[in-house]
């Protein structure tokens, strides 16, 4: 098995460039998240690492060889694709098998393999069917299966539970972290824009967006310390609610105004030279609580009620100009459109952005 390094990876399309340097170490065994909006470079990015996009520039390097000229039949990656490939006439069996035929594997090395596959991802009893007898969720698994018999370094995802339904992309999800637990050693690259897929699955995500790197880090890591306003609001569902204000007082607690005369001591350190400048101030939904008393940091009407049952959602109409405040309470609560509301927040779950969107907790 391997680990990758990826060093001032650029990608290029004739004179629009797509990925801007990217510098990345994987360690051998990681399971990494690439996240990002449509068009961020994610897939484009993943796609270089297999060798199916040419490298403009940088190197990339797998297992310590540099594999930049190295085809993809080379560079020991095997790869999911969104759609499952499958071919209709082949059995189970025979789909994940072929691969290893093609690279003159012996018949009882080849049954092995598929077997032990089959195993992992529960397929023992459709080795014998087609394509067609399968569900979307089963389809996929043999897709995967049939990565695994190529015993490759590296695995690469690409979307590959965008095509199922809600219910069978959990069932798949947790496949593939089961997968990732049999198989520790093994390197595994995904592609997604599903938070949940991101946070359940990655020992650390890739936030990308217009082809640089945002933040690298652990799921949690970025939840709880974003690096600047797109990580805050892409990680996090709801989004985290962001308020436009002015730093009024800075030293190790800095007050931040907003909403006409409103004012929020953040808890937050600001140097002195920022008094006076414009600010994003920063909580999430689900860090707001209800509140009748004096010390609120939002008051406003409620104008959309969301009863999800495990939790209700709140969009509160604020004095400010900003968009909506959102607040995540969970279980039911006897809240009704036009209700006059107010909430607080623990300081340590306080965010603040400087006037370039970075933000000032370290």
């Amino acid at each position: 098995m391997a680990g990758l390094k990826l060093k001032g990876l650029k990608k290029s399309y004739g004179s629009v460039e797509v990925l801007h340097g990217v510098d990345l170490e994987i360690a051998q065994g990681e399971f990494i998240v690439f996240v990002g909006p449509s068009g961020c470079g994610k897939s484009t990015l993943l796609r270089m690492i297999a060798g199916l996009e040419e490298i403009t520039a940088g190197t990339l390097e797998i297992d310590g060889m540099v594999v930049n000229d190295v085809p993809p039949s080379k560079r020991g990656i095997a790869m999911v694709f969104q759609s499952y490939a499958l071919y209709p006439h082949m059995t189970v069996y025979d789909n994940m098998a072929f691969g290893m035929r093609i690279a003159r594997e012996s018949t009882e090395e080849i049954d092995r393999r598929v077997r032990s596959a089959a195993d992992i991802l529960q397929l023992g009893p459709y080795l014998d069917r087609l394509p067609k007898a399968l569900s979307g969720g089963q389809r996929q698994r043999v897709a995967i299966g049939r990565a695994i018999c190529r015993d490759p370094k590296v695995f690469l995802f690409d979307e590959p539970l965008s095509n199922l339904d809600a219910a069978l992309r959990v069932a798949t999800r947790l496949e593939i972290a089961k997968l990732n637990e049999s198989m520790p050693d093994t390197t595994m690259i995904y592609v997604t824009h599903d938070q949940v897929e991101a946070m359940t699955l990655a020992d650390r995500i890739v936030v990308l967006a217009g082809g640089y790197l945002e933040q690298v880090g652990p799921p949690m890591e970025l939840y709880d310390r974003p690096k600047n306003l797109f990580v805050a609001q892409f990680i996090g569902s709801p989004a985290m609610n962001i308020i436009p204000g002015t730093i009024e007082t800075t030293g190790t607690s800095a007050v931040i105004s907003f909403s006409g005369d409103k004012a929020v001591d953040t808890g937050i350190a600001v140097p002195d030279s920022d008094k006076g400048k414009k600010a994003s101030f920063g909580v999430r939904p689900e860090d707001l609580l209800a509140t009748t008393g004096d010390d609120f940091l939002f008051e406003g009407t409620a104008s959309v009620v969301e009863a999800l049952g495990e939790v209700t959602l709140l969009y509160v109409e604020d004095l400010t100009e900003s968009e909506p405040i959102i607040a995540k309470l969970p279980g039911h609560q006897n809240v009704k459109r036009g209700d006059k509301l107010r909430f607080t927040a623990d300081k340590a779950k306080l965010h603040l952005f400087d006037a370039d969107g970075n933000t000032y907790r370290t």
